[in-house]
Parts: C-alpha cells; sequence; structure tokens
C-alpha cells in the first residue's frame, strides 16, 4: 500500500475540488466532493504508477499560515 500527500483548493468558478500531489506533474483530478475527489485521484495515481515508480520534483512539507496587518 503507497501514501501520497495531496493539495485541494476550491475552483472558485466552478466550485468544483481540486486536487493534485505536489511535485507529481500529471497527477491531478477534480470532483464535486471530496470523497469523489479522493476515488478520482486515486485512479489517477493508480494508472500512473503503471508507467513505473513517479519521479518527484518536490516534496511536499506542510501548509504554514502567517498573519499580516
Amino acid at each position: 500500500m503507497r501514501t501520497f500527500d495531496f493539495v485541494v483548493e476550491r475552483d472558485p468558478e466552478t466550485g468544483f475540488l481540486v486536487g493534485h500531489v505536489p511535485g507529481w506533474p500529471g497527477a491531478h483530478t477534480q470532483g464535486a466532493d471530496l470523497e469523489e475527489l479522493q476515488k478520482n485521484l486515486r485512479e489517477v495515481v493508480e494508472m500512473l504508477l503503471e508507467d513505473g515508480e513517479p519521479k518527484l520534483e518536490s516534496e511536499f512539507v506542510g501548509v504554514q499560515r502567517i498573519q499580516v496587518a
């Protein structure tokens, strides 16, 4: 079993959730809700893994928050 972190954003024009695995070109998709997004992204990642191990261009570290006046 493999584990990949992914980022979720909401497209303001469509309202759909958009997800991508940071640093992995092609590992992105969308869904109407989180459940659909996870299902779709799982399918994309499984398909991409059929071509071999990913060559990640970066490593996801995390999300931080700052405050500005």
